[in-house]
């Protein structure tokens, strides 16, 4: 097996759903966290200068996506059908692009009352709550988001929405299959142990 380095900030984020799926597979790896204080000095050296990054055997894979769709794939989470995991990196696709606005509110200048406008008045009803609304009706009949058995698409609903839902439980009222996702990924006994143990970070 390969050594495996993941390196990302002291915070969850875009890395989490790769811990995750380490974790679920028991696979080592060494967990590299960078401070914000410590960024500066350790850019030049990451290749490309932007996290997260992996190392494989030292030799680097850049890109959180990426990373995800190779470790799936090591994990056993990526479909062995063509199709589901077509659905699997749409889904994927799809909730990047909807994280991706949500990091850029987080990282910007704006007060804590902005934030909370924006989210209610302009990101929730035009991003997202169309993408859970499909989210919703695709798992009201089915266990996983596609196939028999849990996969990285599972992760990546479970990751994402699950971070906001923790900050705005009342936007999800009409999304309990979502929700109910949500938990069953989070109390898988390896997710769940991850969690449990994890370093405390604010995001």
């Amino acid at each position: 097996m390969p050594d495996y380095t993941l390196i990302y900030f002291n915070a969850r984020g875009t890395a989490e759903p790769i811990r995750w799926m380490f974790s679920y597979a028991e696979i080592p790896f060494n967990d590299d966290r960078v401070e914000k204080d410590d960024w500066a000095e350790r850019k030049n050296s990451i290749p490309g200068g932007k996290l997260p990054v992996l190392l494989i055997d030292e030799k680097p894979l850049p890109q959180s996506q990426a990373i995800a769709r190779y470790i799936a794939k090591e994990a056993g989470l990526m479909p062995e059908d063509n199709l589901d995991a077509a659905y699997c990196d749409a889904l994927v696709d799809t909730v990047r692009d909807v994280m991706e606005k949500v990091y850029a509110k987080m990282m910007s200048e704006d007060d804590e009352d902005e934030r909370k406008r924006w989210f209610q008045e302009e990101f929730f009803p035009s991003h997202m709550a169309p993408v859970l609304a499909r989210i919703n009706a695709r798992l009201g009949d089915r266990e996983w988001f596609v196939g028999e058995q849990v996969s990285w698409a599972d992760f990546m609903i479970a990751h994402a929405f699950g971070e906001i839902h923790s900050h705005h439980s009342e936007a999800f009222e009409d999304y309990p299959a979502v929700v109910e996702h949500i938990e069953k990924v989070r109390e898988l006994p390896a997710i769940k142990d991850w969690i449990e143990n994890r370093p405390e970070t604010t995001h």
